[in-house]
Formats: C-alpha cells, structure tokens, sequence
C-alpha cells in the first residue's frame, strides 16, 4: 500500500492539445481530495468495486479473484480465490431481517461459468454452482423474496440455498447484459436492443413450485441496450449504444420520455441515418446513469447530461466531459457529480443555476429548447411563461484526480472515507479529504501525547 500526497489535480500529457476539452490548473480549492492511498493485490484489469458496509468493499476484475478491504485504512481484509476466469458480475446478499445469523454474503460470477457464494466475514466459500451452460453476465437480488437470478443466455432464478427453482428457455446468444427489479415480482432484462418483462410466479396452496413467464416485449431501441437502471417508485431509465435514452413507466412499461439526440440535440429528421454518417458509435453510446429526484445525468460518449424528469429535457451538459468514453458516474451531495473514464481520469463537477440568461447571445438548436431566440408573437406567451419555469444550468469542473496510468472503469463513494477508485493499470486508489485526513492525524497524536504524559509536561 502506497500513500501519496498531491497538492492538486496536473495536467494529462497531450490533453492541452484538445481545446474542446475543459481542464482546471493546479490550483483546485473545491477538490478535498488532496491524499490517496494506492491499494495493490490484482494482477489484472479491476472492473468491479462493491460496498458491503459503512467500512468495507470488495474489488473483482480480470485475474478471477476478489479482494476484500478496509475502506478507511486501505488494508487488505481478505483474499478470495475460487474463479479460474475472470470475474463478469458480483453483487451484494444480505441476510434477512429475521434471520439470526447475519453472515455478509458476496455472489461472484465468471467466464469459467460458475457462481460462487462466499462469506466475505470470512473468506469462506459456502457453495458453488457449475451448471450453467453460458456465462453469466449480469445478477440480482430479490431481497424481499429472499432469492437471485443470474442472467446469460437464459434467466435462472436461486434461493439463498442455491437450489435452481426456475429458468427460461434460452433467449439469445447475445445473452442478458442488465437486469433490474419492478413492481409486481417483475423483472425487467436486456437482451440485446430489446427488453423482456417476466414475472416471477411464487409458490401457492395450490402449486409449490416456482415459475418464471415472458410478458412482454419492448421493441422500442434501435440499437443494443448498454444500461437499465431504476430511478424511483415511478420509472425506470435505459440507454443504448447509439445514444438513445428511454424513461419507462415502471407499472405498464410504457415510455414516458424520449432523448435520442445527445450527440447534436438540432432536430433530425433521420437521427439513425445522421448517427451513422456523423459519428463513432462509441461518442454516443450511454454507458451509465445516476440520478437523484428531480433529474437522471448520463454518460453519453465523452459527455456528460443531465435532464431534468418534470421538464422532459436536457438542462445542461458538458458535451466533451473527458477525452474519452465516460464509464462511470454517482451523484453526490451539494449537487455534485463524480464521472470517470477511459482516459484514466476522475473528475468532479458542480450543477450550477446559469445567472442573467436573458443577456446570453443564444444560437438556434439546443437551446432552443428553452425558449430562447426570435418567435413570433402567437408564441411569445407561452415562451416567456417556459422561461420562467425553466431553471437552465451549467456542468462546472471543480476537481481532477490524476493518479491512475489506464482506463477508470469504475468507483465507489464514501461519505465517511473519501473514494475509491479501480482501473485497468491492476491498482486501487483510495482517495482521500486531506484536511481531514490531517485532522485526524492531529487527533490522534495528541491522545497519544496525553496517554503517555506527555501532554501534561509539554503543559
């Protein structure tokens, strides 16, 4: 383990060159995290960071193992070796409220097409499942039925025991990328462009088994699904690879909202044509979603955007956020936004309320969306009654973490500890608010002056 104190964010080689690119200098006053911590224990590209507690995560990626840690001192807790491929999903267990043991258990799936349970109180393996014909891409808890399912080419679906009480038939060979939880012991997957609904059939008095039946079918991407997520009692959000967004009902899977035009938000009047001919798949591809209660902020390409649910539109962006795709995104408090990328960077932004927009020279197209520009005088009521709703804002870079040599893939927020970070250079970086961090050390050295009596002389 490393410890690193850094002064403030540098400057990328080659990143100068790239003027649409906003940068920050040196001097990063809004930036707490000023100290990190280099955590080594992979010997390949780390993919996947999970919380199991106030204090602990689990890293997993490539090199089939998972490592647990302390999330406040960085040291390595635990060392799980059981895979022999690399690791394609983990997630969380938790045991039941009514259960008397509270064992933490971790699911880890990989390309050696095996699941396995473990104890991550301690390392144990409590029980692995080799019959999948497919790897298993994706998994999920359903807490309240206390049972999981794990998504490849077919859906299954487990009890804590790890007994197969249903599955599908094979769906595709794409197989499911992404699985959420809806009302009504539904389930919502992504196979390929298209969403399949299916709901889980519990047992009864009148039939002891489990049972899992197709739905329905959402026909309505263009392109291979790459993120669904939920984003409240109400609706449920995904992406695509050629920049659609689509927000659903969560109750009759109907779409609420619609943004297909990231990527250049001038009406099209052939978007799939223009996304073909004007751009690379991979500078619009939506490859995650966060959210909080009044919007749902997308990585789309190198970009970053937020659109606001009650308006139904974009209300700022950062259309060149990093020099390459954004991977990962997580709203914080005091209306920030983390987003990391293959470029190898961390930044942090601040949602801000653009001031006197009235004096903007605002050009036709996106902005438009507001209500902006000339218009004639049948629609300069309900322009001006729009402009006075609308609350048009501005993404501001306020922090830059350099510290990793290769692609971000993913991160984890601590409110207690700082951030941590995982990344295809095989480290870990755990990130850390410097003057609290220095607080702390302050703390601790004079209970320890006073311990030892020192205090008292020095007095």
């Amino acid at each position: 383990m490393l410890r690193w104190l850094i002064g403030g964010g540098r400057e990328p080689q080659g990143l100068a060159e790239k003027s649409p690119l906003q940068t920050i200098g040196e001097e990063q006053t809004q930036n707490p995290y000023t100290e990190l911590l280099v955590l080594k224990a992979h010997h390949d590209i780390v993919r996947f960071l999970v919380q199991l507690d106030e204090y602990r995560f689990a890293s997993a990626g490539d090199d089939g193992i998972v490592v647990v840690w302390n999330a406040q001192t960085g040291e390595k807790l635990l060392e799980l070796n059981g895979h022999t491929q690399k690791i394609t999903a983990i997630i969380t267990f938790p045991s039941l409220e009514v259960c008397e043991e509270k064992n933490q258990l971790i699911l880890t799936a990989s390309a050696d097409r095996t699941v396995i349970v473990w104890d991550c109180d301690t390392g144990r393996q409590v029980q692995k499942v080799s019959c999948f014909q497919s790897t298993v891409k994706c998994l999920i808890v359903l807490q309240r039925l206390d049972i999981w399912l794990s998504g490849g080419n077919d859906l299954c679906v487990w009890n804590r025991k790890l007994d197969l009480l249903c599955k599908t038939s094979h769906l595709s060979d794409t197989g499911i990328s992404a699985l959420i939880e809806i009302p009504k012991n539904c389930v919502v997957a992504a196979v390929g462009k298209e969403l399949i609904i299916f709901r889980l059939v519990t047992p009864t008095g009148e039939s002891v088994e489990w049972d899992i039946l197709e739905i329905k079918r959402l026909l309505d991407h263009q392109d291979n699904i790459l993120s669904l997520v939920n984003i409240n009692d109400l609706s449920f959000v995904t992406g695509s690879h050629v920049g659609e967004m689509i927000i659903w009902n969560i109750l009759d899977w109907t779409v609420q909202a619609r943004e297909c035009n990231f990527w250049d938000p001038s009406p099209q009047v052939d978007t799939q044509q223009e996304i073909k001919l004007c751009q690379k798949p991979n500078d619009i591809s939506i490859h995650h979603f966060t959210w909080d209660e009044e919007n749902v902020f997308a990585a789309v390409g190198r970009g970053l955007y937020v659109y606001n649910l009650q308006m139904k539109r974009v209300i700022a962006c950062q259309k060149t956020a990093h020099d390459s795709s954004v991977l990962h995104i997580a709203k914080l408090p005091n209306r920030q936004l983390i987003s990391c990328s293959e470029d190898g960077s961390v930044r942090i932004w601040e949602l801000r309320e653009k001031q006197q927009l009235a004096a903007e020279p605002v050009p036709t197209g996106f902005f438009n969306m507001w209500g902006f520009g000339r218009v004639n005088k049948q629609a300069s009521q309900p322009v001006k009654k729009q402009q006075e709703n609308a609350t048009p804002c501005s993404l501001e870079l306020i922090g830059d973490l350099i510290g990793h040599s290769s692609s971000v893939e993913m991160f984890l927020y601590f409110e207690d500890h700082g951030l941590v970070t995982c990344s295809a250079d095989h480290l870990i970086i755990l990130w850390k608010n410097g003057e609290r961090e220095s607080g702390l050390r302050s703390l601790k050295l004079f209970q320890k002056l006073e311990e030892n009596g020192d205090l008292h002389l020095a007095v």
